[in-house]
């Protein structure tokens, strides 16, 4: 007997109701005040702008089990969840069965996905009309040095003789032969692939085609024509990746919008789908919104909901839009007839036009809100990717200016991960940064989070003005807003960097000393500052027992394809003394033979690998090294190509997900080397991928777990710990040319001017996607600095809001002149100055200041 059929008669289904009726509202008021407008969304559009810790992913679970069980959604009517990477989709899944199975409700009654994953199904599914055939085409993550870049670079050169003549000669030039071969080869692996990897992700990831640059060029006259130049790369981009049969993620995303511009295909996927809700949405880039928002749209000529629905049916043209929720953090509903919203026509998926890109981020340009079931979460200023993905702060707060117009905002601002002191800080920071930056970047005046603007909004602001606020005192998280350990922030000045790691060093074993069931990070900009911490701080794990987990090291991102392609090498080539020793490294590595002298074993492989009577006896040592080799070359006469990156995985003793890693591996080169599989092109293929491309693992569901461990101190980027969250943080080498640094052009490119195109080029796609005039190199070039800054600023406020406990913070006064060129071997320090919020924060937090002599402070 099915748990939840509606059907029966009143006397077997109230007890049922009833109880499902108590353990809705239990579930419900579980939420916080800023959590509980999810809870009580009954259709259209709402827009959740939330704080760092305020718990967006467990909110919005509980929110799509209410919807589910109040809808009675099914597998024929489910509820699409949308999140940012594999590991936030396979959290939310599991909180949202969690709660399913206490309503004893289906869990086959909602779906999550990541925006690709979802895009993929859809153009999956039709191929037809997606235009995506999986079995031939090949998914690449080209970088600047990828083959195909550097393709559509030549192919460019070649078509364009006079643009590159013009780019060659620069400022100026005086003919000398030594100076143009140098300036040949500056733009042909540096300024040009640059400018053709960022432009080309900028704008496809905005859905503008080649056409719409060529026509943006005409509204330009800077003296190279830099938009035309990106057009043209663009364009021959295009057509190579088309005659090879490579796609990237963004032909995902235009490949699935090709699928719902078919209306039967459309208003199909609409029907399968009741709402749509998105977690991250401060991530989404124009064209991923667009997906959504069509997916979201109510079909016009289906019924979806049932007659005893409880949400009302689509409001018609001239219906006032009322939200009637129970929760002061949402802003009074407001009648607004849907004449008010934007009517400008929408141009097709396919072919956008040259005069209007694709919907950049307001809520709608064709949809009013409340033909829409959509709710959006993010926190903008959570927004670290911007200055190299197209996603940009700018369209979620659009979205949120939109919605708060209607009465549709909500404000997460409360959240119990941290120390009220650490919670200052932040705030503090976001309040200092805009009201000394944010001048620079605009003149409009600045929103107020509890206002409706009544004129247009300044969007440029580094920070959205939101304040974290602490959680009540009976809120059901264990431990939150736990008291501070010592003072909760504490600031340094070291005297250089190495003093600096000291302190670190000596704080963290006196923390671990008192608890050991804590954990810490060390978060830095760079990875060659936590390589050099790493090395400073390994002494922890020796003398302490501390593990230090380096995240850069242990990655998981290149390392299966790197030592297949180290063991292939060898397999080809087994008599390379340099071959054999690497492969003979990964076999030390994966633990399968003991750790012995391996310059000894591969300065004569034919010695080492078939021993006459005559050679020394081997070790035990070397005879197994020797058993591995020679079982692999055995593999390599005996197995067809195509298995042997499978044999090879099983014989490093994968797990399950590097063994997923392997086959997906496997399945690329496959279809690469279709036709021709011998070693030779296998390895060409490989070594393609493992230099040019971030090849991506098949992750477990709790890749974040390896980073969290107790008594451990973990060391790992800013920009990866996002997400994140520890006992005690540490905030090491906060200087200014760091964060929030200056973008500088390289010296060999000079001969351009004081710009790079690269960066010229997106200012101007992106000046044109906020319906701005296109700026001028200068001006561009301004700009794209000015961007710069707000999201190191943003980089540091994420960084910070990682603390529970304590936030450690220091500049030292010396430190290397760039961190990509420091060895850590006797190289000379210069004097640094400090990030400038260092000195604000200083200020005002005097109590914060720690002295310079270590053994001299004392803990509160």
């Amino acid at each position: 007997m099915s748990e939840d059929t509606d059907t029966k008669s009143g006397s077997q289904q109230t007890p049922l109701a009833a109880w499902r009726a108590q353990e809705l509202q239990r579930l419900r008021n579980s939420l916080r005040r800023g959590q509980q407008p999810m809870a009580d969304w009954q259709g259209g559009t709402l827009a959740v702008s939330a704080v760092p810790g305020a718990g967006k992913s467990t909110g919005m679970a509980k929110a799509a089990a209410i919807a589910i069980a109040n809808y009675q959604l099914h597998s024929r009517y489910q509820l699409l969840v949308v999140t940012f990477t594999r590991s936030a989709a396979a959290s939310i899944r599991a909180k949202i069965r969690d709660d399913l199975k206490t309503l004893k409700v289906p869990q086959n009654s909602f779906v999550v996905y990541t925006l690709h994953g979802l895009a993929l199904y859809i153009a999956n599914r039709h191929p037809e009309l997606s235009g995506l055939n999986l079995d031939s085409s090949t998914l690449v993550t080209p970088n600047q040095s990828h083959r195909l870049i550097r393709a559509c670079v030549e192919q460019w050169i070649a078509n364009y003789p006079r643009r590159y003549l013009t780019l060659l000669e620069g400022r100026s030039f005086d003919g000398e032969e030594t100076e143009r071969l140098r300036r040949q080869s500056v733009l042909r692996t540096e300024v040009l692939p640059n400018l053709a990897y960022t432009v080309i992700h900028e704008a496809k990831s905005s859905g503008l085609l080649p056409a719409d640059l060529w026509h943006l060029s005409e509204q330009t006259t800077d003296e190279y024509g830099i938009l035309a130049i990106a057009a043209g790369l663009y364009q021959q981009y295009q057509t190579i990746v088309r005659s090879r049969e490579f796609i990237d993620y963004d032909d995902m995303i235009l490949a699935a919008l090709r699928v719902l511009e078919n209306d039967a295909i459309r208003q199909l996927w609409q029907n399968q789908f009741f709402a749509v809700f998105e977690d991250e949405a401060q991530d989404s880039t124009p064209l991923q919104y667009r997906l959504l928002q069509t997916l979201a749209t109510l079909p016009a000529t289906s019924e979806p909901y049932s007659p005893n629905s409880p949400l009302p049916p689509p409001l018609s043209s001239n219906t006032s839009i009322n939200l009637t929720l129970n929760n002061s953090n949402l802003q009074p509903s407001t009648s607004q007839p849907s004449t008010s919203q934007p009517s400008t026509s929408q141009p097709s998926t396919s072919q956008p036009s040259t005069s209007q890109p694709w919907p950049i981020g307001h809520a709608t340009r064709t949809t009013p809100h409340h033909t829409l079931n959509l709710i959006r979460v993010g926190d903008p200023n959570q927004a670290i990717n911007s200055t190299f993905t197209p996603a940009d702060p700018i369209y979620f707060n659009w979205f949120c200016q939109k919605c708060q117009g209607i009465g549709r905002l909500a404000t997460m601002d409360q959240a119990g991960r941290s120390s009220q002191v650490i919670i200052d800080a932040a705030n503090f920071i976001v309040n200092w940064v805009n009201s000394t930056y944010g001048s620079k970047n605009s003149t409009e005046t600045v929103p107020q989070p509890d206002s409706i603007p009544q004129t247009q909004p300044s969007t440029e602001l580094p920070f959205r003005p939101q304040t974290i606020r602490r959680v009540d005192a009976n809120d059901p998280q264990p431990d939150a807003n736990p008291n501070p350990e010592g003072r909760g922030l504490e600031l340094y000045t070291p005297k250089d960097i190495y003093h600096t790691v000291e302190l670190i060093g000596k704080r963290v074993v006196e923390l671990f000393a008192k608890n050991q069931n804590h954990n810490a990070a060390v978060l830095v900009r760079e990875n060659r500052q936590g390589t050099f911490v790493v090395e400073q701080l390994e002494y922890l794990k020796r003398q302490h027992e501390i593990e230090v987990y380096d995240v850069q090291k242990r990655d998981r991102e290149s390392h299966v394809p790197s030592q297949i392609l180290t063991l292939l090498q060898f397999l080809d080539r087994p008599h390379s003394p340099d071959y054999l020793k690497a492969a003979l490294d990964v076999l030390v590595k994966r633990q399968l033979i003991p750790t012995q002298d391996l310059n000894a074993l591969s300065t004569y492989p034919e010695q080492f690998l078939y021993p006459g009577p005559l050679d020394p006896p081997q070790t035990k040592a070397v005879i197994k090294a020797r058993r591995y080799c020679c079982d692999l070359l055995r593999a390599r006469l005996e197995l067809p190509n195509y298995h042997l990156i499978s044999f090879l995985a099983q014989t490093l003793n994968y797990d399950q997900c590097e063994l997923a890693t392997a086959d997906k591996l496997a399945e690329r080169i496959a279809k690469q080397t279709f036709g021709n599989s011998s070693i030779s092109e296998t390895l060409t293929v490989l070594q393609e991928i493992v230099t040019s491309e971030r090849f991506e693992p098949v992750d477990p569901d709790n890749t974040d777990s390896p980073y969290l461990r107790s008594h451990q101190l973990t060391v790992i980027t800013m920009h990866k710990a996002k997400g994140l969250d520890w006992d005690y943080v540490f905030l090491p080498f906060l200087h200014e040319d760091t964060l929030p640094g200056n973008p500088w052009v390289p010296t060999a490119a000079q001969f351009l001017g004081e710009f790079t195109l690269a960066e010229v080029a997106r200012a101007q796609i992106r000046a044109y996607l906020h319906g701005k005039p296109l700026p001028m190199a200068p001006e561009a070039w301004e700009q794209a600095a000015q961007l710069k800054t707000a999201e190191e600023f943003r980089l540091l406020y994420v960084a910070m809001t990682r603390a529970k406990r304590l936030l450690w913070m220091a500049a030292a006064d010396l430190g290397p002149f760039r961190w990509n060129t420091f060895s850590g071997k006797g190289d000379n320090l210069q004097q640094k100055k400090p990030c400038p919020v260092l000195p604000a924060l200083n200020a005002q937090f005097p109590n914060s200041l720690m002295v310079n002599d270590y053994s001299g402070l004392q803990f509160n």
